[in-house]
């Protein structure tokens, strides 16, 4: 939703092969719908990833690194504000690990 599907609608529309790091399957597959059909394209894919959790993260990456033969571009669009102070199942604070820590680990696993 909002900044990061109006970016991936611009690539898409560039004809660029687009991959939606998202959270929510539901929500995702929505988003990769709408902005295939709006574009005429194909090449819009959808991988969950959850910032919050560090070992998603490395997953995701990993997928990325295996499946993509390049990477030009990463815009890092995820964020959450106003959440009551909670501690992730891998002992970081949820907020501080979504926003930060997440994407930059993100960022350095896909400098390869």
């Amino acid at each position: 939703a909002g900044i990061g599907k109006c970016v991936a609608m611009d690539l898409a529309r560039r004809n660029a092969r687009t991959i939606l790091a998202c959270r929510s399957r539901e929500r995702g597959q929505a988003a990769m719908e709408e902005i295939q059909a709006a574009t005429g394209n194909p090449a819009v894919v959808l991988r969950l990833l959850d910032t919050s959790s560090l070992a998603s993260v490395r997953a995701f990456a990993s997928a990325v690194m295996r499946e993509e033969p390049r990477l030009d571009v990463l815009v890092n669009n995820a964020g959450v504000t106003g959440l009551p102070f909670t501690i992730t199942s891998e002992g970081l604070e949820q907020t501080f690990t979504t926003n930060y820590l997440g994407p930059f680990l993100l960022t350095n696993l896909l400098l390869g």
